[in-house]
């Protein structure tokens, strides 16, 4: 409620003094996302949320303008996750309490995570998968100012087929383990997938996402198995295009992934079992890869401890987790777009940055690696016309650290200014 006060108070501010016309920020070293190379003394001008210049040496205000001293930080593009989940955060609780909390809780609980996430510097997300209104309401509630959070760009609920990752009803007891079809995201057939892209349109969703294998922690055995055909596949591609709609697809294992790629998805989530013939495919289709090395770290460590996950899980967290970090390096090397991506709701929100440490300890240059969070995130999301780099006429989202990211890319954790919009809502 502090945060939002103050963030109030500054728009208030501002409007309130005479001549008011734009706020300059003055940067000790800028980093814009685009450019190869960092440049020193630079100065940012911003008028009504948009990016007016970038010039070179430290412009004066004029009498009205609001300016703000960055002179000893690094400051670049608002961050971007292109892979949450905003509306829960996994702990010992997360397979029982769905029969404990009712909408509200989660939705109120979401704000916290949203809130945690913004301060951490990341002022756009993809929201991959809820209980299909979750995100469509945190997201609204954020557009309204009533809650500070991300932008967000929301899957809604993601697509499974019976039984699949994504299906709401495994692993529960037989009156439970209901019949789930399009409406709950569950598909069997091409007519299926249309309409639970259909749906999705109709609940709010911006994009889709689909489970196209197995995953780490469903309640099912497999991990890696394709679970949607061809056809099914091609159904949902072609029908989220009709609507204008991306498809992100969570894949682990070889077949499926090869399977989305060839449907003409726009991006594969973990992709641990990648292929060479599956890189290649991703290539020549300019298929974007989120890693989510995060996520397959945190499982791995998980599993390690003895009844923190149900025993159906434990041991696909303890394959697969290990298995992402040798694919991002190979595939990395390869020449695979990437987009940063942390899977954060399975590891702890707010903590999305670590992601940063373990791109480079794969083998992407600190720049490449920040260029994901920004320049790629942006192009995935087919927002680089307004987001992604601090540039003229585009939207200002912007952070600071103190120190040099591209000599220790850990310092990515320590976000000490965020602004989104033109709104500030951290300052050091």
């Amino acid at each position: 409620m502090r945060l939002c006060a103050i963030a109030t108070a500054i728009i208030y501010w501002a409007l309130a003094v005479p001549g008011y016309a734009a706020t300059i920020i003055h940067a000790g070293v800028l980093i814009d996302g685009r450019h190869d190379e960092p440049r020193s003394k630079m100065s940012i001008t911003i008028e009504e949320g948009r990016i007016v210049s970038v010039a070179e040496g430290y412009i004066p205000p004029k009498d009205g303008d609001k300016l703000i001293l960055l002179t000893d930080y690094t400051v670049m593009p608002g961050l971007m996750d292109m892979h949450t989940h905003l509306m829960s955060q996994h702990s010992k609780d997360s397979y029982s309490e769905k029969f404990f909390l009712d909408q509200a809780d989660y939705a109120l609980r979401s704000t916290v995570y949203a809130r945690a996430t913004l301060m951490a510097g990341f002022t756009t997300v993809r929201d991959l998968g809820d209980n299909g209104v979750n995100s469509v309401a945190l997201r609204k509630a954020i557009n309204q100012g009533w809650v500070p959070g991300p932008r967000i760009f929301t899957s809604g609920k993601s697509l499974a087929t019976t039984g699949g990752h994504a299906d709401p009803t495994n692993g529960l007891r037989g009156d439970y383990r209901r019949d789930a079809g399009p409406v709950e995201g569950v598909i069997n057939g091409a007519d299926d997938a249309r309409k639970a892209v259909r749906q999705r349109y109709k609940d709010g969703a911006d994009l889709i996402k689909l489970t196209a294998t197995g995953g780490v922690l469903s309640l099912a055995t497999s991990g890696q198995n394709p679970q949607f055909t061809d056809e099914e596949l091609r159904a949902v591609v072609a029908t989220a295009k009709d609507y204008g709609m991306t498809v992100a697809v969570h894949a682990h294992g070889t077949e499926g992934i090869k399977r989305a790629v060839l449907a003409g998805v726009d991006s594969i989530e973990h992709g641990t079992y990648m292929t060479d013939e599956v890189i290649a495919l991703m290539k020549e289709k300019g298929t974007y890869w989120v890693p989510t090395n995060m996520a397959g770290e945190w499982v791995a460590e998980k599993a390690k401890e003895k009844g923190y996950f149900p025993e159906i899980v434990r041991p696909k967290a303890a394959a697969i987790g290990p298995e992402i970090r040798a694919t991002f390096a190979k595939a990395r090397a390869a020449g695979v777009k990437i987009a940063f991506g942390t899977d954060s709701g399975v590891s702890p929100h707010g903590e999305n940055a670590r992601e940063f440490e373990l791109m480079v300890s794969g083998g992407m240059s600190p720049m490449k690696a920040i260029q994901s969070a920004t320049l790629e995130a942006a192009r995935l999301l087919k927002i680089e016309d307004r987001l992604g780099t601090l540039e003229p006429k585009m939207i200002a989202d912007v952070v600071a650290v103190k120190g040099n990211p591209l000599k220790d890319i850990s310092i990515l954790r320590e976000v000490v200014f965020v602004m989104k919009e033109g709104v500030v809502y951290k300052n050091p």
